[in-house]
């Protein structure tokens, strides 16, 4: 099968095209032909070296996909070949052909295309599980939202508004907040010209935000947190911007709390509280509050381009990797 494949630990550049066996399904796993992957910032991390976990030499990037059933191992129960099926990868997704567990896998809702299927569980499931889990959010608190044009960002900001809160988006350009708030943001705020600690509080009559959601880290912390009223919590998704350091006595004054959240951890140690994720997900899915944003779609041949639109920026929502009927533009059409 076609693959893109990492032959050593780098630069996502030095990733090729080639061929590679098929794997083979273990016995609560299924096969799944490939027909669409997005792309994931922790893809470059993996290839560098730097991922929590380090696959074997060679492998292929990608951390979920959507695509058929190929195959079903014999304990992979309720599955069978020619599925419509969406799954999250340990890896392999840039190839024809993927292998996922069977408790990480679902059925694609009808009316979802394989494009948005592709893109929907790392951002919707991370995000979900977060907000819901550890962030607590309730109906009629306020929610900001960082970075919110991008994958997990955007999905951030329909969650909140499916779970009834008041949410204000947090961009760096004009271009990205006009996405969130066309997403469903309340207000919004540019935070390369505003001052985001100061905005937040005349948006919230001083009151302050409930809950921040923050993939970004970096320089933004300190003002995100100070955005937060009595008793608001920071959630910390990922640090694109750099990890902060975090001074306890600023936790201690306004009751606040500062709460990490990862994915894989769920999926270790929370699994029936992902399940719980995935079902609501799906459900507003159906409703039409959730509406996955792909910015690019591109072949499997342009892999490594498509990585590079994501980790360089030049992307907002999700890009998109297609072994079908790619369009000619890398841009999506509007």
């Amino acid at each position: 099968m076609r693959a893109l494949i990492c032959r050593e630990w780098g630069s996502v550049d030095g990733l090729e095209l080639g061929e590679t066996p098929v794997p083979e399904p273990a016995p609560s796993e299924v096969l799944i032909r490939v027909k669409a992957t997005a792309v994931n910032y922790a893809d470059s991390v993996m290839v560098a070296g730097r991922y929590q976990t380090k696959p074997a030499l060679p492998f292929s990037p990608g951390l979920e996909t959507a695509g058929v059933v190929a195959a079903c191992g014999p304990d992979a129960g309720g599955f069978k070949p020619g599925d419509r099926v969406m799954a999250i990868l340990a890896y392999g997704g840039f190839a024809e052909f993927a292998v996922a567990s069977a408790k990480e896998t679902w059925l694609i809702p009808e009316g979802m295309s394989f494009a948005e299927a592709g893109a929907f569980p790392i951002a919707y499931l991370s995000s979900h599980a977060a907000i819901r889990w550890q962030g607590r959010l309730e109906a009629g608190e306020t929610m900001l939202v960082l970075g919110a044009a991008g994958g997990v960002g955007l999905a951030a900001v329909e969650i909140g508004k499916a779970l009834g809160a008041r949410v204000i988006a947090a961009a760096g350009t004009t271009e990205k907040l006009a996405v969130a708030l066309a997403h469903g943001a309340d207000a919004g705020i540019e935070y390369s010209r505003e001052k985001l600690g100061e905005r937040v509080l005349a948006l919230t009559e001083g009151k302050g935000a409930d809950l921040c959601f923050d993939p970004v880290g970096g320089a933004l912390f300190d003002a995100a947190l100070s955005s937060l009223g009595w008793g608001g919590r920071i959630l910390l998704m990922g640090f694109v911007g750099g990890v902060p350091q975090i001074p306890a006595n600023r936790l201690l004054v306004k009751h606040r709390a500062a709460l990490g959240s990862s994915l894989r951890y769920f999926r270790w140690y929370a699994p029936e509280k992902l399940r719980k994720s995935a079902e609501e997900l799906l459900r507003w899915y159906g409703e039409g509050s959730l509406k996955p944003l792909i910015t690019h779609r591109l072949p499997l041949e342009r892999g490594v381009e498509a990585i590079r639109l994501l980790t360089d920026r030049k992307a907002h929502g999700k890009v998109v990797v297609e072994l079908d009927g790619v369009p000619s533009s890398s841009k999506e059409p509007s």
